[in-house]
């Protein structure tokens, strides 16, 4: 389908020929849609994520079907080759037999190969179910074999990995219990899998803790040994909780191998998925629901000094619908780029900005 890249052109314009049109944005940075129910992939488009390949092509996947606990969902995959302006028709990357494949992680490695992610679900609820990771040596465009990386039941992944300063990649996972469609329990925990390029394989660290619960981390590296995440609280979504959504954030002083236990930020979050990364400047950028109640609006943070403060602010899109899953790149060019999902989880959106955007 046909990809508006023209940042320039009249916003009004853009939204309305992307089908935008009646819905009050708080700021002039362009959303693009990428994907929606007419395009392969099913009705239900969910928790996208993509990446920069080694060739500067983005390559995006996200998981569809029929619905979140819908029998036969799949991992779909499409690619933005650079300087077009179309993206390619969704084809699946990973759908395996018989169950559900969920919450792909898409992720270029430095200097090396493109990492594929994703759950996949065995039973009625995410407590069932364990991560795959598949790999491509030819820029995405063949996928290996499945390889599962964590077999305990509940473990999920949603977030992107860092390469670590030692040269160690960082993928963060979590641990789902409850055994329930509607929230998650107290013990669920977050933690993180650690690659060692020389011995070729995934081991687990300490894991993180918080008082509802907490999941779906996303890190960033501070030094050598000082890393924080950020981290959807756990729970559920009645009134009752309401009153104790913020986002948690835990910290590691040993490169990433133990962790402190979760505290509360200052950030509300009606139990949704938040994206916390390092830009190339060295500030972070926090993409996140600022309510405690709903999926929107969708804001936008940046810190200048490692988390402690976020004095500049901006709400991307505030409108009566969900806007959620966000997932944030930079790409060579110094362009940031973000991703998240609409209109109850059956659309793809894409936005491009820089940080001067963000006062």
């Amino acid at each position: 389908m046909p990809y508006p890249i023209n940042t320039s052109a009249p916003m009004l314009t853009v939204l309305l020929f992307w089908g935008f049109a009646g819905l009050a944005f708080a700021t002039d940075i362009p959303i693009y849609k990428v994907f929606d129910k007419r395009d392969p992939g099913g009705d239900y488009k969910h928790s996208a994520s993509f990446t920069e390949l080694a060739n500067g092509d983005l390559y995006l996947a996200f998981y569809g079907g029929a619905g979140e606990y819908e029998q036969g969902t799949a991992v779909w995959g499409a690619r933005l080759k650079k300087g077009e302006r179309n993206w390619s028709v969704p084809a699946i990357i990973a759908n395996t037999p018989l169950v559900s494949d969920g919450n792909p992680v898409v992720w270029q490695a430095p200097g090396g190969w493109a990492w594929l992610f994703y759950a996949v679900r065995y039973g009625d609820t995410w407590s069932d179910s364990v991560i795959y990771a598949k790999i491509s040596y030819d820029g995405a465009n063949t996928w290996s074999d499945s390889v599962m990386i964590a077999s305990e039941k509940g473990m999920m992944v949603r977030s992107q990995p860092i390469a670590l300063n030692n040269g160690d990649y960082l993928l963060p996972i979590y641990h789902e219990t409850g055994n329930d469609r509607d929230g998650t329990s107290a013990d669920t925990t977050s933690l993180f899998l650690r690659f060692n390029k020389a011995t070729q394989t995934w081991t687990e660290t300490g894991r993180v803790r918080a008082r509802i619960g907490c999941l779906q981390p996303s890190v960033v590296q501070l030094t050598d040994d000082h890393l924080i995440a950020y981290m959807r609280r756990g729970g559920g979504y009645a009134p009752e909780w309401t009153e104790k959504g913020y986002i948690y954030k835990s910290e590691s002083h040993d490169g990433g191998q133990t962790w402190s236990e979760a505290v509360e930020t200052e950030f509300p979050n009606p139990n949704s998925a938040i994206d916390l990364f390092k830009l190339q400047s060295g500030n972070l950028i926090l993409v996140y629901n600022d309510s405690f109640t709903d999926r929107n609006p969708l804001s936008i943070a940046i810190s200048e000094d490692d988390g402690k403060t976020w004095p500049r602010r901006k709400v991307l899109i505030d409108k009566d619908e969900d806007y959620a899953y966000p997932y944030v790149i930079q790409t060579k060019d110094g362009k940031i780029h973000l991703i998240f999902t609409s209109h109850e989880r059956s659309q793809i959106n894409h936005s491009i900005f820089t940080e001067k955007d963000i006062p």
